[in-house]
């Protein structure tokens, strides 16, 4: 899985938002653009809150480059409380196809583009 997820890296189609705090890595998620849609894959979080901070600041980040929604694979209660909801699959294959044929460019730069989440210092995470 490593590899594999390595590989995309690389060819610019898997993207991570982390964040840091004080040098550490206390939280993040990483997911997958297939070409105008972004799939998340999986967060963590070391501290609380901050795969929230990640997933919000994703949602921004997407949000300014044109993106309406993304692909979170299941609807979790976390997910819920930040405004995620379900939809039927008839939607959501409409949505898939309608985004691709989009093709939006939601990440520059491929795998060197950095997007993470910093908090500021007084800023609880």
């Amino acid at each position: 899985m490593l590899s594999a997820y390595t590989e995309l890296h690389v060819a610019g189609v898997a993207h991570s938002v982390e964040v840091w705090r004080d040098g550490e890595l206390v939280g993040g998620l990483y997911g997958v653009d297939s070409g105008g849609v972004f799939g998340g894959e999986s967060m963590f979080h070391r501290v609380d809150n901050a795969s929230k901070l990640a997933i919000l600041h994703l949602a921004s980040y997407l949000r300014a480059r044109g993106a309406e929604w993304m692909d979170i694979q299941q609807l979790t209660p976390h997910m819920e409380r930040l405004g995620a909801r379900e939809v039927e699959r008839s939607e959501f294959l409409e949505r898939l196809t309608q985004g691709l044929a989009d093709g939006a460019r939601l990440f520059e730069g491929g795998s060197s583009e950095s997007v993470a989440a910093t908090p500021n210092r007084d800023e609880k995470v």
